[in-house]
């Protein structure tokens, strides 16, 4: 049977955050900048004649038994009639509960390689919709690129962005998201526009990066007060990198780096940051020096 190999499911970094109503549904509005960065997992997507659907995890993790991967390929089974099946062999590498999407970043790699492993030729508008009702974060990673990103994160609209570098720092623990957005500490911008410059369509690249690169995430204070993981973090990158700041609802905080990072300078620093938390007795923190991605890697596979 036919199979796709090396896939990439790309991390994504909230370069702002901002809560800005709440549906009467009790979801939060927000206003944030995503970007796709070079840090991933891996898939490798096996057609079966069958119909059965199974995950493997490739490094041996510790994944639920029905997790956004096997959620993605039924929903599409589901929707299209679709008699085929796949064996879906997962590579998990980025940290969980980091608020860097990883789930919801497998579950629209899964959507964009089934469509095509089983020829269903579902344009992209239908697989945004599919997308949104794994997750609202599905559609971004779908979408192709950097975006500022509206409602409760299913609303994109595509911005270009200057490449860029970050320092992302992770402690061992996760976050609950539920906890963060029923804090009474989580904050309220009132407007984008006045916070930081936006909408997206007003401004060049430079400043919109301008606009980001001073951003701050709405939920960080409250992240803060339930987890001395996320201020340890926070402190560590400022101290190394400075201007650290929390992504998404998550524990993974990241710094803005200035330069090219040709001279390693910036690999070195995080590699001893995370040295020094291991040998302090504090196991399981994780890091990466990572780049901004100006598209997805599987960007037009369903145009």
């Amino acid at each position: 049977m036919k199979a796709l190999h090396d896939l990439a499911a790309p991390a994504k970094l909230n370069l702002f955050l901002h809560i800005v109503g709440k549906r009467p549904d009790g979801y939060h509005l927000l206003e944030s900048v995503f970007v796709l960065i070079d840090w991933a997992d891996t898939l490798h997507v096996e057609c079966r004649s069958d119909g059965r659907l199974q995950r493997h995890d490739v490094l041996g993790g510790d994944l639920p038994a029905d997790d956004l991967c096997l959620r993605a390929a039924r929903l599409l089974q589901t929707e299209t009639g679709c008699t085929l099946g796949a064996d879906i062999h997962l590579e998990k590498r980025l940290p969980a509960g980091a608020g860097m999407g990883g789930g919801s970043s497998d579950a629209a790699t899964t959507l964009l390689a089934l469509n095509r492993l089983w020829d269903l030729r579902l344009p992209l508008s239908r697989l945004l919709a599919l997308g949104l009702k794994l997750g609202a974060d599905v559609p971004f990673f779908l979408g192709g690129g950097p975006a500022f990103v509206e409602g409760i994160g299913e609303v994109l609209n595509p911005i270009t962005l200057p490449a860029q570098r970050f320092a992302v720092l992770k402690g061992p623990a996760g976050l609950a998201t539920k906890e963060i957005f029923s804090s009474n500490l989580l904050a309220r911008s009132e407007k984008l526009a006045i916070v930081a410059g936006f909408p997206a369509s007003a401004g060049t690249a430079e400043q919109i990066s301008s606009a980001v690169g001073t951003g701050r995430n709405d939920l960080q204070r409250a992240a803060e007060a339930i987890s001395s993981e996320v201020r340890d973090a926070l402190a560590l990158l400022s101290k190394q990198f400075g201007n650290a700041r929390m992504t998404g609802s998550g524990a993974a905080v990241f710094s803005v780096l200035a330069g090219d990072g040709k001279d390693g300078k910036d690999d070195q620093s995080l590699a001893t940051l995370l040295q020094a938390q291991q040998h302090g007795g504090r196991e399981g923190w994780t890091g990466r020096i990572c780049h901004s991605l100006a598209q997805h890697p599987l960007r037009g596979w369903a145009d």
